[in-house]
């Protein structure tokens, strides 16, 4: 059998980064460190990183007075923040500079005199955050029909922004929705949807034609992993998302040839080879991975975790 690796998966930029936020404050202010809700959505990564001291709240209500916060990659609403300073909580936001982006634009737009449609899945943390950072009125919609029972009368100019576990592919029918709908539309550049949605997206779309099933590797409740997911419906492929290895059924590989393997932007490596792992059990497996994008975008660590690191190392040289 061959396992066929899709390019780029796994780890994106904005989980990189929010992952080693939370070890740097560990290794700087010791355990614990106070984590609102999951830093990512993955249940591996919560648990090492709960392993090492750090403690995930629901609420900043669960958070002793005093104790170093974590907000995180998902962003929070304001009122959050506000809670946090109230409180006196210090304060390490983990927030993703591309969802930081997505507020921004929504704040420009309502300056602008638009009012804001957010293209997104109800409930989601993201959307949550999204919605309380911008300080006007949100219309949420996830399908070109719920653009048809908007509230807004046709010749209001609008502006939408989008969750960023959406790829172009995914907001193209609710995009064009919105155009047919109102008069002034605006929107970002499709340059400035999250390139990590897309490029796993379109690698997956690349899988498929090669393979005979597909796993994703990533959690139940993380958005871009149940995408892919569906992707692999989509086009017609036996399709299954799976949190680790102990998660596939040896009766999904009677009459398989080529498993297509990706992992959503918040599952590490380390879970794809449990998975090929498991899948070796079950015969020989050779591995092999598709050409695709290569992704070094890196993102720069909040500032005070910076500033900290240099007084270690100039400490050090000293």
């Amino acid at each position: 059998m061959r396992a066929i690796l899709a390019q780029p998966r796994g780890f994106c930029a904005g989980v990189v980064r929010a992952i080693e936020i939370v070890e740097r404050a560990l290794a700087l202010h010791g355990a614990p460190v106070y984590v609102r809700h999951e830093i990512v959505h993955n249940r591996h990564v919560v648990e090492k990183l709960r392993s090492k001291g750090a403690i995930f709240v629901d609420e900043l209500s669960d958070i002793p007075a005093g104790a170093m916060t974590i907000f995180s990659a998902h962003g929070v609403a304001r009122a959050v923040e506000e809670e946090a300073a109230k409180r006196g909580l210090p304060v390490i936001d983990a927030t993703c500079p591309l969802v930081t982006k997505v507020h921004n634009q929504g704040r420009r737009y309502v300056t602008a005199g638009r009012t804001i449609v957010l293209i997104g899945h109800a409930g989601h943390a993201e959307v949550e955050g999204t919605i309380g950072q911008i300080d006007a009125p949100v219309h949420l919609v996830s399908t070109p029909a719920d653009v048809a029972t908007l509230p807004i009368d046709r010749s209001t100019p609008i502006a939408y922004v989008t969750q960023t576990t959406l790829s172009v592919d995914d907001t193209r029918s609710v995009i064009a929705a919105l155009h047919e709908a109102f008069e002034d539309v605006a929107g970002p550049d499709i340059a400035d949807i999250c390139y990590a949605t897309q490029n796993r997206q379109s690698a997956v779309r690349d899988l498929c034609r090669v393979a005979d099933m597909l796993i994703v590797v990533g959690a139940e409740n993380s958005s871009n992993s149940s995408r892919l997911r569906e992707i692999g419906v989509e086009l017609g492929l036996p399709s299954y998302l799976v949190a680790d290895g102990d998660g596939i059924d040896p009766a999904w590989f009677e009459g398989v040839s080529a498993v297509g393997l990706t992992a959503g932007a918040s599952a590490p490596d380390e879970l794809i080879e449990h998975v090929i792992a498991a899948m070796r059990r079950l015969g020989p497996v050779e591995v092999s991975a598709l050409d695709g994008v290569e992704e070094k975008i890196e993102f720069a660590l909040p500032r005070e975790l910076r500033d900290a690191a240099m007084a270690r190392r100039a400490a050090a040289d000293c």
